[in-house]
């Protein structure tokens, strides 16, 4: 049965969250502080943490950074819960290391689906992993088992859903995926405006990838139309790229 973790310092909040989750058969503890909270992800090793950011002592954005450069808690799936809902909030959310970022007063249903969707990579297997599907393609060869990239001669460290973006992006390279089509395949639902949480994870990507990342040549942005993956010509794949040593500095 996985296990959830609930930061957050609204007693009434814990309250309507504990008892949703559990009626729909998972375990929740639940912790009113920050600290705490980071002390008790450490010790639980829960499956997921719902973490909110106006907390006392230390604030959700600063222990969701301390949670994602500790080893025992780097992978956990988080999801921020809170009352900022201003874009740039969210952003720095997602930045901070979070999963996924659910603005309070929420439908219980839709905080559901999203804990579904982040328990999905739980097992710490990628999704890519359980099936027979394009794995490699010109100079991009993803390995499953470490969530890793191979580019051109270069292995890169991705996390969980960057590995799984990629993939989604490698399955149609050449083609434009719309945002709501990666939001379903990668995210597992389909909100109508939670575009920039993508924006966020394909500008980390693009750090990994792109010798330019503010002036893309591979993950290119089709405006009004989403993203899509530009793989070099074989003769191009055939030819080690000058900037390789900028991008193994990046791994």
């Amino acid at each position: 049965m996985p296990r959830i973790l609930v930061i957050d310092d609204d007693p009434a909040i814990c309250e309507l969250v504990s008892i949703n989750l559990e009626m729909a058969g998972y375990t929740v503890e639940s912790v009113n502080d920050g600290v705490k909270g980071q002390a008790l992800a450490v010790q639980l090793q829960p499956d997921l943490i719902m973490l909110d950011i106006m907390l006392p002592r230390v604030d959700g954005f600063t222990i969701c950074q301390r949670l994602r450069r500790d080893e025992r808690t780097t992978d956990i799936p988080i999801l921020m819960l809170t009352a900022l809902g201003q874009t740039q909030d969210k952003v720095q959310g997602l930045n901070a290391g979070a999963d996924d970022y659910l603005t309070k007063p929420f439908e219980v249903e839709e905080m559901l689906a999203r804990v579904r969707a982040l328990l999905r990579r739980s097992d710490r297997i990628p999704k890519a992993a359980k099936y027979t599907e394009i794995l490699s393609f010109g100079p991009l060869t993803l390995v499953p088992e470490r969530f890793e990239a191979i580019w051109f001669w270069e292995t890169i460290k991705l996390t969980h859903l960057e590995f799984e973006l990629l993939h989604c992006l490698l399955q149609r390279h050449g083609q434009t995926v719309s945002p709501s089509d990666i939001l379903k395949e990668v995210w597992g639902y389909d909100p109508d405006d939670d575009i920039e949480t993508i924006r966020v994870h394909i500008r980390h990507l693009r750090t990994k990838l792109e010798p330019e990342p503010r002036h893309p040549k591979y993950i290119k942005t089709v405006y009004g139309a989403g993203y899509c993956l530009e793989l070099p010509s074989q003769a191009e794949t055939n030819r080690k790229p000058e900037n390789s040593a900028a991008l193994n500095e990046q791994t």
